[in-house]
């Protein structure tokens, strides 16, 4: 089997993390899940070939389906509570007033489950654009949020309860 380029690879390996629990880290199982995502986004991935500029645009699509697939997987086990928060949803949704509120909301939703999954998408692109440079101050608040973040939430869970949080 030849070597996947290293986008596919990441894709790969993104795939078999998010959906251990279906895939049992089976890479079989989740290179099937990674094609149907990718073939969810053919079209996408045709321009891709022809514009290697429209990368970024199939990630970004890529992650987005695989974000959904993720919620319809958990919105069907009634044990389990799932939310997904889009860090660049608005402009100021990866500010530290508005992901409080915005988390919190997510947080309450997950507090009567044992055990729940909070994803949060999008926080580097939103804090660290990819047209802009990458400055230390930038750095800096980046690193901020996910420590906020992930005081936040272990603040606001209970002891007894399993709280996955994924970043994407």
């Amino acid at each position: 089997m030849p070597a996947l380029p290293p986008a596919e690879l990441h894709r790969l390996h993104f795939i078999n993390a998010l959906f251990a629990r279906v895939t049992g880290h089976d890479l079989y199982l989740a290179q099937q899940i990674k094609n149907g995502i990718a073939f969810s986004l053919a079209e996408l991935e045709e321009q891709m070939r022809e514009h290697p500029e429209f990368a970024e645009k199939f990630d970004t699509a890529f992650n987005a389906a695989a974000a959904t697939l993720l919620g319809q997987f958990f919105a069907a086990e009634p044990r389990h509570g799932f939310f997904h928060w889009d860090a660049s949803r608005t402009v100021t949704s990866a500010t530290p007033l508005f992901a409080r509120a915005e988390l919190m909301t997510g947080l309450k939703a997950l507090a009567p489950y044992a055990e729940s999954t909070l994803l949060v998408t999008n926080l580097r692109p939103a804090l660290l654009p990819a047209d802009r440079r990458a400055t230390p101050r930038r750095q800096r608040e980046y690193e901020s949020a996910l420590a906020y973040i992930r005081d936040l939430a272990a603040a606001r869970t209970a002891r007894t309860a399993e709280l996955h949080l994924l970043f994407l």
